[in-house]
């Protein structure tokens, strides 16, 4: 059983904890040995945080080695720039088509890389790059703070876990109110990634 890298990137409060927490019990579920865990920047205040998930038949770390990662789950642009490197040529980015300004770029001392020009740039990076339009898809279930779990959707699109887990370990962490908003989420980006195959 080979051993699953994930990262999942994003900045303070676009549910990157939630999302690994989510993928940490879905490779459990799925009968993996799964190692977990998250870095918190400033994240209070719109600063990175990344969550590393390892699903294996035997994971003695929770920090994913240097260019090892197999998935990039980056919830805004320059976060996935950030982590680019990290990732095998073969391995593969999702990268949510949101900029999300940091203050640095906003008072002029670091420039905010143009779309375009970031999105190229991932593309040349590895085999296999989906961008997804995370916050339309969100928008058109009702909310736009489920992109998380959009890209969780996308992701269980390109994985062999079958889609009744995904909902599980959702409605376990998410508030009984937004399970449905959530799994509706789920569900659009499962339905992105199968419509990319």
């Amino acid at each position: 059983m080979e051993t699953k890298n994930f990262v999942i990137t994003g900045v303070g409060g676009q549910g990157t904890i939630l999302a690994s927490d989510v993928l940490a019990a879905v490779g459990l579920a799925a009968g993996y040995d799964v190692k977990k865990s998250d870095i918190l920047g400033l994240a209070v205040r719109g600063g990175a945080v990344v969550g590393h998930v390892r699903w294996g038949e035997r994971v003695y770390s929770p920090i994913v080695p240097d260019g090892c990662v197999d998935y990039l789950l980056a919830f805004e642009i320059l976060e996935g720039l950030r982590w680019l490197k990290q990732v095998r040529p073969e391995g593969t980015i999702l990268v949510n088509q949101q900029e999300i300004y940091p203050v640095s770029a906003i008072t002029g001392g670091q420039e905010y890389p143009a779309k375009e020009r970031a999105n190229k740039a991932i593309k040349s990076a590895v085999e296999r790059v989906l961008e997804v339009p995370g916050v339309e898809i969100a928008l058109e279930v009702g909310n736009s703070k489920v992109v998380n779990v959009v890209l969780l959707g996308v992701l269980s699109g390109l994985l062999l876990v079958e889609p009744e887990i995904w909902e599980s370990a959702l409605k376990e962490r998410v508030p009984s109110r937004f399970v449905d908003l959530n799994l509706q989420a789920f569900h659009k980006g499962r339905e992105f990634a199968q419509q990319r195959r």
